[in-house]
Formats: C-alpha cells, sequence, structure tokens
C-alpha cells in the first residue's frame, strides 16, 4: 500500500522533472511546451500508482491485476499524442524531438509513479543534455560537413533541375533541399532555395555563383555564413 505522503511526493517529483523537460521545449517555441510533457508525466506517473496499488483486493484471489499492464497502455497512447506534434512542409519535417521527448516523460512518470526514483532522475539529466548540448555539437559537426547554398529566385517550373544540373557539373553533393515562400512577395512568386551540400575539397566557388547566377529568374546566390 502506497502511502498518502508517498503518493503526493511522486506526483510532485513526476510533474517537476517533467516540467524541465518543457522548459526546454518552450523555449525552443516547439509545438508541446510546458505543460503539455508537465501533463504527459504526471499522468503517466498517476496509472503507474493505479496499476500497483488501484486494484487491491480485486481480481483472482483479491490480488489484483497485473501492474504492468494497465502501465503498458501509456507508451501506445503516447504515440498518438506526439504525431500531433510532426509536422511535414515539403521535404522538412518537424516535431520529431519533440514527439519523442513526450515519449521519455510517459517513461519517467511511470518510473517516477513506481518509486525507480533513480532512474527517472539519471533519464531526465541525459535528456536534458540531449537537448540542450547536443544540438549544438550536431549543428556544429554539420557545418564541418556540410555546406548550404541559398538561393533567391522567381519561382517557375524546371527551375530546380537547372540548379541541381549546375550543382552536379560542379561535383556537389545534394543531401537535403528546403523551399521557402514569402507571402508578402507572393504576387511576385519570390523564393528562397536552401540547398545542404557535401562539397568537394577544392572547386571554383567564383564560376560556381556565376553559373547560378546566369540561371534564369535567379535574383541573389551565396552560401550561407
Amino acid at each position: 500500500m502506497i502511502s498518502n505522503i508517498e503518493i503526493i511526493s511522486r506526483l510532485l517529483l513526476s510533474a517537476f522533472l517533467g516540467g524541465l523537460i518543457g522548459m526546454e521545449r518552450e523555449a525552443n517555441n516547439r509545438p508541446a511546451g510546458l505543460r503539455t510533457h508537465v501533463l504527459v508525466t504526471l499522468g503517466s506517473a498517476l496509472i503507474m500508482m493505479i496499476s500497483i496499488d488501484g486494484f487491491r483486493g480485486t481480481g483472482f484471489n483479491g490480488n489484483g491485476g497485473e501492474p504492468a499492464r494497465l502501465a503498458a497502455q501509456v507508451v501506445s497512447g503516447i504515440g498518438f499524442l506526439g504525431a500531433g506534434t510532426i509536422l511535414r512542409n515539403g521535404t522538412s519535417i518537424k516535431g520529431l524531438t519533440t514527439a519523442a521527448s513526450l515519449w521519455v516523460c510517459g517513461g519517467i512518470g511511470l518510473a517516477v509513479g513506481s518509486g525507480y526514483y533513480l532512474g527517472g532522475l539519471v533519464t531526465v539529466v541525459i535528456v536534458l543534455f540531449t537537448l540542450m548540448r547536443l544540438g549544438m555539437l550536431e549543428r556544429s559537426f554539420l557545418k564541418k560537413k556540410y555546406r548550404v547554398l541559398i538561393v533567391n529566385s522567381i519561382e517557375r517550373s524546371g527551375l530546380i533541375g537547372e540548379l541541381a544540373t549546375v550543382l552536379g557539373s560542379y561535383s556537389m553533393d545534394i543531401r537535403d533541399i528546403k523551399i521557402i515562400r514569402d507571402d508578402e512577395d507572393n504576387a511576385l512568386g519570390t523564393i528562397e532555395i536552401r540547398f545542404m551540400l557535401k562539397v568537394p575539397k577544392s572547386f571554383p566557388n567564383s564560376r560556381l555563383l556565376e553559373g547560378i547566377h546566369n540561371i534564369k529568374g535567379v535574383k541573389e546566390v551565396g552560401w550561407q555564413m
């Protein structure tokens, strides 16, 4: 039997731990922020405690149900919630990290609700380190390995193909293409195209930029600093 003090302590701790992760997501303006992460972690802890202590005196021989069976539904349930944070815009997909953080918060809540405090606390530390520090390391690594070419142009059919042909002639390996449309310049049909490229060690940069600039409709071209 879980004491009243223990119940309150576990609920408060789960809300606090979920709030730490939620604050990081909120600070980065992600789809699911502080309140969502708190509620997910808190709810998971409550369900875990219900599955452990809520069915005493029922079931076969009065032993209650199997605690893992109710708690297991949290994992699949959060999957639907996380799917709502994933957004796709053209070739770009956003929200996967936030969906994963919600899923982990569910696990943290289950851990705290079951009294597995050390596992929950260590997981929070690792999650915060992953969200706050690994992102910078990842961007630093990609910055060294890849370069982003930004092209501002009038939108027209065949434009992407012509740009890719020029890049290919200089042995540029295209890893990602992102198209951004400016609503204010919608009447002019202006778009910004960002190519993530794996570039060779040496190439005629000025000739490459000149060749792209000569393509019909291109206004500006340059490397992202």
